[in-house]
């Protein structure tokens, strides 16, 4: 035989595939996707941080599955958005304390059978010893087509993964918010780095269409909805949340799943080349599951798709007494954790004034920095609105909310002025300019009209994240908040009573969201960019502000925390009156 026939001959073997491939495909059929984000840990029915009862769970997400998969498995796909290695004592613990068994919330992820997840900046927070132990413990693909590993140039997770149901192929590309470089310090992402995700969705949809031919294509980006959120647009180069950016300008989506911004949303769009483009937002700690019902009709060899969502509010949902039973002995172990005394306080202490002005709160956070740093100078903040430590024995459990977060603990470089300009900004950020007393000391959202803004639990919404705040320790200054947002500080001296001097280079403690650039304190305000942090960093504790805070009470086994009395707000009355009314609508008006 000649070559050509044997061409001819593979042509149509080929060609018969495709025809018996496009006829096994099946005239209609239903799937329903599943999913969660952002669970920071809610794995139990039991806040373990806050020492209270939670109004759901994944026990309650462990009914639902089982519910859904009793009626027709063949149609369930379950997937997870990311941020699921932080948030609650549960993490911490078998992230770094108990490292030698299987990550619980692997085993409880593989218990509930997803079928993929994403990567969240939160669980790269974790740490490479946790999150490159984790990717191996887990029974379905951990996916982020956006992480590169720097020395191959290829994606450090999987990037995408195909789920076969009733007879379809079900492509699912995972994307991580691009925005960790500006967040965490570079020795808990090395080796890697975080790509445009429009950028990415173009390269992999191509991919992902000639090599797998999929009847429906999901995105699972851990990225928020807003893409003007914090000063970006849509052109700016690695927008944290990209997720609609990506629907719009990258045809092939048929549904978008969003997280990491904790907002529900459900929403339609039409993209760039005309086609509908699902999406949805499942919100957060698994207060709701996000359910995506999908009917497939046949028209030729594609597929006509009718798509609708819901979210089903977990808290109506009833709870798993098989999943509870299964974990809990893996719960009582974190619950003797967290319930080691570490010392005593002689009074409560309260986040609450930590929102308006100088507080003790903020102010023992200072101090165990300053102690565990030996720094000129400490920066910190408020990071719960309600956190609180009442008198008495204090446990583990109530360092979690006396500082939610494993930031890492920093030690920079600062000359006067740019001491001067940092407060500057973080002031900017929190204070209203007041024309009188009857003003608004804080910052907050509001329409055209001036009418301030609420959110759909009915609390009022600051303009700036209150984590973003910030205010100093090792100096006696003052802000005067008659003046605008570059004018208000003028520092007076160190707190020993020493001169300040412009001129002079300090020592600063600070964490590592705010010393990687996080608020855009010392990107925006200062106008340093990552080169330059690197170059003012002068130590990195090798462990979190979290540990420091939980030695320097143990070293000091009794405390009575006091405020520092370092910087006050200006005019007194107004700052008084001020705090009166805002704390009134922050606090008592819900």
């Amino acid at each position: 035989m000649k070559p050509h026939f044997f061409r001819l001959l593979i042509n149509l073997i080929l060609l018969s595939a495709l025809a018996v491939s496009c006829n096994s495909k099946p005239e209609k059929a239903t799937l329903t996707i599943y999913c969660t984000s952002d669970v920071h840990g809610t794995i139990y029915d039991y806040d373990l941080k806050r020492d209270r009862p939670n109004k759901s769970s994944l026990a309650n997400v462990s009914t639902a599955i089982k519910n859904a998969r009793m009626q027709d498995s063949s149609r369930v796909i379950f997937l997870d958005n990311g941020d699921f290695l932080q948030g609650q004592p549960n993490d911490y613990y078998y992230n770094f304390i108990d490292t030698g068994v299987t990550n619980l919330t692997a085993e409880v992820m593989n218990y509930l059978g997803y079928d993929a997840a994403s990567v969240g900046n939160h669980d790269i927070e974790a740490g490479h010893p946790v999150y490159d132990k984790i990717v191996h413990e887990l029974n379905f693909p951990w996916l982020s087509a956006n992480t590169i590993n720097t020395a191959t140039g290829q994606p450090y997770f999987q990037p995408y993964t195909v789920i076969e149901r009733n007879g379809l192929k079900i492509a699912v590309l995972g994307m991580t918010t691009p925005g960790i470089y500006k967040w965490l310090p570079k020795k808990l992402w090395e080796g890697m780095d975080f790509e445009d995700m429009v950028k990415t969705a173009r390269y992999w949809v191509s991919e992902i269409q000639k090599k797998e031919q999929p009847d429906l294509l999901v995105g699972l980006f851990h990225s928020g909805f807003n893409y003007n959120y914090a000063g970006e647009n849509a052109e700016t180069p690695r927008n944290e949340n990209a997720g609609v950016l990506v629907a719009q300008q990258v045809d092939g989506f048929d549904v978008i799943i969003l997280g990491h911004d904790h907002q529900a949303k459900q929403m339609e769009i039409t993209n760039n080349a005309g086609h509908k483009v699902v999406i949805l937002d499942p919100k957060s700690h698994a207060n709701y599951l996000g359910k995506i019902d999908i009917t497939l009709t046949r028209v030729g060899n594609a597929y006509d798709k009718n798509i609708t969502t819901a979210l089903i509010d977990l808290s109506k949902i009833e709870k798993d007494t098989a999943y509870l039973n299964r974990f809990a002995p893996a719960i009582e172990k974190v619950k003797a954790y967290i319930n080691t005394e570490i010392g005593e306080f002689k009074e409560p202490l309260s986040g609450r004034d930590g929102l308006f002005g100088p507080s003790a709160f903020t102010d023992f956070i200072h101090n165990a920095q300053l102690a565990t740093t030996g720094a000129d100078i400490s920066f910190s903040t408020v990071l719960q609105m309600d956190a609180l430590i009442q008198k008495g024995t204090v446990t583990i459990r109530d360092m979690f909310n006396l500082y939610s977060y494993e930031n890492g603990l920093y030690t920079l470089s600062f000359t006067g002025k740019e001491i001067d300009r940092y407060l500057e900004y973080a002031y900017g950020l929190q204070y209203n300019t007041m024309q009188s007393a009857k003003d608004h000391l804080l910052r907050f959202k509001s329409d055209s009209t001036g009418k301030l803004l609420k959110n759909n639990k009915g609390y009022y919404i600051l303009a700036s994240d209150f984590f973003n705040y910030s205010c100093a320790a090792g100096i006696k200054y003052t802000v005067d908040v008659t003046k605008q947002p570059g004018e208000r500080v003028d520092i007076l001296s160190m707190s020993d009573g020493t001169p300040f001097d412009e001129n002079r280079t300090y020592s600063v403690a600070i964490n590592s969201y705010r010393a990687n650039g996080g608020g855009g304190h010392l990107t925006k305000g200062l106008g340093w960019d990552k080169a330059e942090i690197d170059s003012r960093i002068i130590k990195i504790m090798p462990k979190d502000v979290r540990f420091y805070i939980t030695e320097y009470i143990r070293d000091k086994k009794t405390l009575d925390p006091q405020c520092r009395n370092d910087w006050k707000v200006v005019p007194k009355r107004w700052f008084k009156k001020g705090k009166e009314k805002d704390y009134q609508l922050l606090y008592e008006q819900h």
